[in-house]
């Protein structure tokens, strides 16, 4: 199951943003890292068994005291539309496939 958790960080420039997500990506279990938000103060991280709380405290610890979770929540999985190849032939792929080149042995 994976997990979509936000945090608020005070990120006043875009070294800070560097570091934050340097930070959150060497985490256990991180698969990625954005940032959001209008202020682009927002850090997502998704990934499998993420500590919240520990990731939350490392980032107090090492970039600001303003660090602090919105939301932990399961990341929802895009669906991709099934699509139906019996009925589209346009879809089929043409395979050609070739007998096997005899090889030719010459007499001494």
């Amino acid at each position: 199951m994976k997990q979509k958790i936000i945090i608020r960080v005070q990120m006043t420039n875009e070294k800070c943003r560097i570091k934050a997500m340097k930070i959150a990506s060497n985490a256990e279990g991180v698969t990625s890292v954005a940032v959001e938000g209008s202020d682009k103060d927002q850090l997502v991280v998704i990934g499998e068994r993420v500590d919240a709380a520990n990731l939350t405290g490392s980032l107090r610890k090492k970039l600001s005291y303003g660090a602090a979770i919105l939301s932990v929540g399961e990341e929802k999985e895009k669906e991709k539309p099934k699509e139906d190849l019996q009925n589209n032939p346009e879809q089929h792929a043409l395979v050609y496939q070739y007998p096997p080149v005899p090889m030719f042995r010459e007499a001494v």
